[in-house]
């Protein structure tokens, strides 16, 4: 085998159009990035089909940048890995048929990527060394679950949310809140100047899965009550409180499946591992002797290179490359 295998990563599972150039899996050679977030801030929120549309607009451009950033060529590149789930069905065809016509037209092997395996990989990009087992506390938009990663290829789910995920739900209550989106840094930013004053009930249920719908509604019923009674809602009070309860539980959950297994390391993944007050549990944890690894902040969203190194692992044990007639699964587990 090759000492360097260069594995293009394609992303556009939702409003983020992304290509990148990744060596051996770990080191980025370029992750470029066209983000929506300006177009989609005007409608409180993504609408998928203005998604689609500007995913078609500049796939092709972002996708040169990647290789002219990465100093090389198509010719050169290996593998080529694809996001096909989960996400909005429309985004996902743009970047699997985009992905499907390079691979066909330049002959080379097409590796198809679940969306959040590839929210895993980040963490070996950012820490060189980091090799299975360990587990991972996926925590995105769409996502909410802890799973045992016994193998770069081998994921298995521990516990998940039964509802509502946790980036959603911090979008959500961002909307109660009248915050721009996208909503979960905003809440990050507003809960810093705030306190935990009001309770609201734990996600963490007693079968040991989590759910989101009572917490959001909590906090839902909170901000009418008050304003129905001619009160004001201190809303940094809301962001700190609503924040403690999305988190707190996923913590107590992770320390507990760590414990039972006899594990000492988890990693995180996901957008909402950017969430400064889940860094500052997990940092609590690590002073505790456990062994935390998080993406860096450019990795925690969603983008290409993640994308990239879960298909070079794909390749690396000989995992099956995608079929001709691959297609978008936007409820892809």
């Amino acid at each position: 085998m090759k000492e360097k295998i260069l594995t293009l990563g394609i992303e556009t599972s939702c409003d983020e159009t992304s290509a990148a150039i990744v060596v051996n899996g770990r080191e980025v050679l370029s992750n470029v990035i066209a983000s929506q977030i300006d177009i989609h801030r005007l409608y409180g929120g993504v609408v998928p089909e203005i998604a689609s549309q500007n995913h078609i607009k500049v796939i092709d451009s972002v996708t040169k940048q990647a290789l002219a950033e990465a100093g090389t060529t198509l010719n050169n590149i290996d593998n080529i890995a694809v996001t096909y789930g989960a996400g909005l069905v429309g985004a996902l065809l743009v970047g699997v048929t985009y992905a499907k016509a390079l691979s066909q037209a330049a002959k080379k092997p097409l590796y198809a990527v679940n969306h959040i395996e590839g929210h895993i990989a980040a963490n070996f990009i950012t820490d060189k060394n980091l090799c299975p087992p360990l587990l991972c506390l996926v925590v995105s938009g769409g996502h909410t679950s802890i799973v045992n990663v016994s193998g770069y290829n081998a994921i298995e789910t521990l516990c998940t949310t039964v509802d509502d995920a946790v980036g959603e739900s911090f979008d959500k209550v961002a909307r109660v809140l009248g915050l721009p989106y996208p909503g979960g840094p905003q809440i990050d930013i507003l809960a810093k100047q705030g306190k935990p004053s009001i309770k609201l009930p734990s996600v963490l249920l007693k079968d040991g899965n989590f759910s989101y719908s009572g917490l959001k509604t909590a906090v839902i019923n909170y901000c009418h009550t008050i304003t129905q009674n001619g009160g004001e809602i201190n809303r940094a009070d809301v962001a700190r409180s609503f924040s403690e309860a999305a988190i707190d539980g996923l913590i107590v959950r992770a320390k507990q499946i760590l414990s039972k297994r006899k594990q000492n390391r988890l990693a995180v993944a996901g957008g909402v591992a950017a969430n400064s007050y889940l860094r500052e549990k997990l940092n609590e944890l690590k002073k505790s002797g456990y062994e935390i690894f998080l993406p860096s902040l450019d990795l925690c969203g969603d983008n290409a290179a993640m994308i990239a190194s879960r298909g070079y692992f794909m390749f690396l044990e000989n995992m099956p490359v995608a079929p001709d007639d691959l297609n978008a699964e936007p409820s892809l587990r």
